[in-house]
This record gives structure tokens, sequence and C-alpha cells, in this order.
């Protein structure tokens, strides 16, 4: 037997001693332990946080978490998102690293399709359904061939199916989940959905944003947007938390002027509004409205005789033999819009009595895209092959009067870069547009606003759409699996509540 003395002896003692007390209180040590054990559990479930200059998304918008990861390849993420709009449908594929910076698909930074019409416009479900074949096609040549059937696939509709009503978008919809459960990419009936206007346009937002290497920066910094689709516009800028503090409240069932998200570690306040209706092709239809009681439209040129059909809607649409008036048109357009709307209860409105989220420094800096700069391209004011261009709202309105004085043949040969289906709908289009911009958004004629088609980023150009904010949106926001956590935290059922039942790394608004 071996024999302990002096310190030795001592020491094996007080190790006896702590081992006693060890034993004694090991109950009472369970108690206070779990907690750390829990969260370093929940640490290990956590993706990593990005630490990229233009990725590192948190919290999805408004709770509602739309869509997986998408796929690794080694370090890198594909994502295949079809943007469903009322004018046609366009098909992106991004490729990301693992900081959620944007790589090179082949040649270029991303792939980006498109076809007309759109989905709401097909005569059936099937045709709606059919008319991505080629689209999904396109997709399939650039995601390689052993990632396809793990990457996933989502379709976010907009305006054209909203407008159609529920049962004829589901039936659409579900159509398309058909074809995409054939396809070789992965999919779930719940990756295909009718997007919102607040989501669309905060994705849009957080989409520009995110090119521009704003995002983590003070809301000060950041860039304010109207896109301008054609059921749909959507405007969407960040605000003080003072200004949202004062947001009216919403009937129930309306989507709330202010979103809060959490981007690279900085909160934002965002407002956003959609306006249904008032996109481009839907407001050509409000505005012939306005001027209904007569045989003629003073928006249409001379030498156009037709009707308008939208939204299952038809209207008069022949000019005038006088021609078309500006005057008289933009008079049409401001009643469209219900800028004098009396319910307009809120210290200061947009139009059709909405709240216009207090302006500020978040708007100063204004991002125009989509038919805003297809329209001035068209118009030859912006160059067409340009991505980015700086002009005023004034360049709207003196292109505006020059066109409404043409005739249709004339107009054909001045600007032969408009389609034959736009070309007799230029002068109502270029005044719509004016009007929006200055008598609904109450832009100075002569602000400088930023008309953008792809944003740069880095030596390449991305397209100025929301499927790429709705993927770094969603992508990094920090979540649990809580029936996990809650197997793991039998001795502290507080513990439990405060991580899956808060916004610290739940989404926001959402429940576990």
């Amino acid at each position: 037997m071996r024999r302990y003395s002096g310190a030795g002896a001592r020491q094996q003692q007080q190790t006896e001693a702590v081992a006693d007390r060890v034993h004694r209180y090991r109950r009472v040590l369970m108690v206070l332990l779990s907690p750390v054990l829990l969260i370093s559990f929940v640490l290990l479930l956590m993706p990593r946080a990005p630490a990229s200059a233009s990725g590192g998304v948190l919290l999805a918008v408004g709770g509602r978490r739309w869509g997986p990861r998408a796929v690794e390849d080694g370090l890198n993420k594909y994502a295949v998102i079809f943007d469903a709009g009322s004018s046609g449908s366009r098909v992106h594929v991004y490729c990301f690293d693992e900081n959620l910076d944007l790589v090179p698909i082949g040649k270029e930074i991303e792939l980006f399709k498109q076809k007309k019409p759109g989905l709401s416009a097909a005569k059936g479900p099937q045709e709606a359904a059919e008319s991505l074949i080629s689209l999904l096609e396109e997709a399939e040549k650039v995601v390689p061939a052993e990632l396809r059937e793990q990457t996933p696939v989502r379709v976010g509709a907009t305006a054209g199916l909203r407008a159609l009503g529920t049962q004829r978008s589901e039936e659409i919809l579900q159509a398309v989940r058909e074809l995409l459960h054939d396809s070789s990419f992965k999919s779930q009936p719940n990756w295909v959905t009718v997007l919102d206007g607040s989501q669309e346009g905060a994705f849009q937002w957080v989409t520009i944003n995110y090119l521009l290497g704003k995002l983590g920066k003070p809301y000060s910094n950041t860039v304010g947007v109207v896109d301008l689709g054609g059921g749909s516009v959507q405007m969407a800028y960040a605000i003080s938390e003072k200004d949202a503090a004062k947001a009216p409240l919403v009937a129930d069932g309306e989507d709330s002027y202010v979103k809060e998200l959490l981007l690279k570690g900085t909160t934002y306040y965002l407002y956003v509004h959609s306006y249904l209706h008032y996109g481009l092709l839907a407001a050509r239809g409000e505005i012939l409205k306005a001027g209904e009681g007569s045989d003629y439209s003073d928006c249409m040129l001379e030498g156009h005789l037709g009707k308008y059909n939208y939204g299952g809607n038809t209207f008069e649409a022949s000019g005038s033999p006088s021609g078309a008036s500006y005057s008289k048109c933009r008079a049409l357009a401001v009643r469209a819009l219900k800028v004098d709307e009396p319910a307009c209860t809120h210290m200061k409105c947009t139009f059709g009595g909405v709240w216009n989220g207090g302006g500020g420094d978040g708007q100063k800096n204004l991002f125009v895209a989509s038919f805003f700069f297809d329209r001035a391209a068209e118009a030859g004011f912006v160059d067409p092959k340009a991505a980015v261009a700086k002009v005023k709202p004034s360049d709207f309105e003196e292109t505006a009067r020059r066109v409404c004085k043409l005739n249709l043949k004339d107009a054909h040969a001045t600007y032969p870069d408009v389609s034959e289906e736009n070309i007799p709908y230029l002068c109502i289009d270029l005044v719509y547009q004016y009007t929006l911009l200055v008598d609904g958004f109450g832009v100075d004629p002569y602000q400088d606003i930023t008309l953008v088609k792809k944003v740069p980023y880095g030596d390449s150009y991305v397209e100025a759409a929301w499927p790429l904010g709705s993927y770094t949106l969603t992508t990094y926001t920090w979540s649990i699996d809580c029936s996990s956590v809650q197997a793991f935290s039998p001795f502290h059922p507080q513990l439990f509540r405060i991580l899956c039942h808060s916004s610290l790394v739940c989404s926001v608004g959402s429940s576990v």
C-alpha cells in the first residue's frame, strides 16, 4: 500500500473534500450548468454569420421565411429564383461564396433570362406553368448536374397573380408546383407562392442596398427605391425610429407601413408600401377609365384606333382626331392617382390616402427601377446600353410633351426602339411616370434620381430585381430547431422560452 505524508496527504484530503461537495450539490450544479450547456448547444446549431461587406443578413422581413438555404458546392451555394411578374416571367440563378458574396457563373455574375407574357396572361393553369419550361431549362444549363436535385428552386408571383384573386392564382401556382416537382431541382409546395406587395418592396430595397454595399451602415446612408412593375409600384426607404413610431395603424389584414429588419448588425425601420393597380400597365387602364365618357382618349396618339385590355377589363383607347394633349392627359393621371383622396387622415400622404413615411435622409438618394428605366431608354434620354443613369423627373415631362404632339406614324419613326405594341401608349406612359413621381410621391421635378436597370457590383453588373434581396434576406436568418433545444433544457424552461420565442434568434414577428 502506498503511503502519503505531509503536503501529499493534505492534498488528498482536499481532493476528497471537493469530491464530496460536488457529489452533495450535484443537482444544484446541474441546474446552474444546464443553461451554459444549452447555450453552447444552440451556438453549435446556428449557422456562422458572414462578415461580408455586402451580405450578412440576420433576420427576415416581417417574420416570414421564404424558401430554403441554397445548396453548397464546396464553399459556394446556388439559388434558382423565378420572378413571375404581370408583364413577364424571369429566372435568376445566383452563386454565393461562404460570405454571401456573389461569384461568377461562367462568364457572368448571374444567369438572367426572361420571356413574355406573364403567368396571369395564360389561358389556363397548365399553359401558365408550361410557359416557364424554357426558363427552367436555361437554369439547368448553369447548375452543375450533380447538384441540381439538391438545388432549391422557388417562384415568387407578384401583382399579376395578386390581381387575379385567390382561386385563379392558386390554380396557376398548383400547376407550377407540379411542374417543378417533376424538374431536376429540389422543390417544395410552399416555395411557390404569391408575394405580398410589402415583401416585394422590401426585397427590392435589400437587393439594391446589398449591391451598393450599404447594408450595415446608418439608415441615412442607404438609398430609397421606387420599383415600377406592370401591375403595381412599390416605394421603400429606411426611416428613423422616431418616424417609425408615428406610423398610422392599418386595418386588419393590411400590411403595416414599417418593417423592422436587422441587417449586418444594424436595425433598419423600413417604410414600404405597394400600390396595386398602379404599375405601368395597370395604370394605363386607370387613366383611360378616368377619361371615360368620350369616344376618344386625350392620352392616345393620333392615328391609333382600338381598345386596351388589362386585368379582364376593356377600355376605349383610340386617339382623338386632334391628337393627344399633354395637359389633359396629365389631369387624367392626377385624377387616376387620387392625389386629393379625402381618406388621407395622416400628416402627409402620397396618393390614395396612403401615409408617405415621413420622408427623411433614407429617401434623399432615390433609385428608380424597372419600367422607369425601360421607357427612358426607349424614349432616348437614357442610353439603352447603360446600366445606371442620372436623370430628373422633369426629363420625363419634357419628353412626354414632345411625344404627345406626334401622330402614330411619326412616333414610330422618331422612337424606333419602342415596340410596336407600346408605341401608341408612349404618351400616356411618360405622362404617368412624371405624375407618379411628382404628384404621387412628392419628388421635386428637378431632383436628381438614379434610373437603374443593373447595379454595379465589383467589376460586374447585377439585375436590379427583388429575387436577390429575397435570398439575401432569408439565407442568413438565425434560427434554431426549438424542439431539439427543448429536449436539452429540462432544467431551464425559462431559457427555452427566451431563446425560442423572441426575436433574438428567431425571425422578427414569427412564432416557432
